[in-house]
């Protein structure tokens, strides 16, 4: 199994530079930016990266300390996809590109992908890390000593982006 710590960071939420990263905990790790977006954004962006940095039938488990980005790509996105990618309530999903590529990702990838919350800023060396790289990339973006990461996955689309927005994330435990 494939373990992936990932986490997102949003230097003025919404509309700052935004970072995102993923650690192998056997190997490698890559992060990355753009110079505008959302904390939401770059926790799934940083989901995204992950899924598509590690292809293969081996089972992969991403850790992330976001409930929101996990519950995402893996609970909400289901329903979403039936009801044509509308929420319970009816309202178009935000972030929608991202969420489609996420599930693109999740589907074309032979091996079956996981999810588990950890609680973060607690101390969990992986989890750590790939929040040192996520706030590194988003200060280097804003300060432009690194350009902007190209995406694993399509461009978004004018009315996924306008779809984009901040998202409180929710306050209880998946496991």
């Amino acid at each position: 199994m494939i373990i992936v710590s990932t986490d997102g960071s949003c230097l003025r939420n919404p509309g700052g530079a935004i970072g995102w990263a993923w650690v192998n905990h056997e190997g490698p790790s890559q992060s990355g930016g753009e110079p505008s977006g959302t904390n939401q954004i770059a926790e799934l962006r940083a989901l995204l990266e992950a899924i598509t940095a590690h292809p293969g039938e081996d089972p992969l488990l991403i850790e992330s300390d976001s409930q929101y980005a996990i519950k995402c790509a893996s609970e909400w996105l289901p329903g979403w996809k039936r009801k044509g990618w509308k929420t319970a309530g009816g309202a178009p999903v935000k972030n929608l590109a991202l969420v489609q590529s996420i599930d693109r990702a999740i589907s074309e990838r032979p091996g079956p992908v996981r999810f588990r919350w950890v609680r973060g800023h607690v101390g969990n060396h992986y989890n750590e890390m790939a929040d040192v790289l996520a706030g590194e990339a988003a200060r280097a973006v804003a300060s432009g000593a690194l350009a902007p990461a190209p995406v694993s996955a399509p461009a978004p689309t004018p009315a996924a982006v306008a779809q984009s927005t901040p998202e409180a994330e929710d306050a209880f435990t998946l496991f």
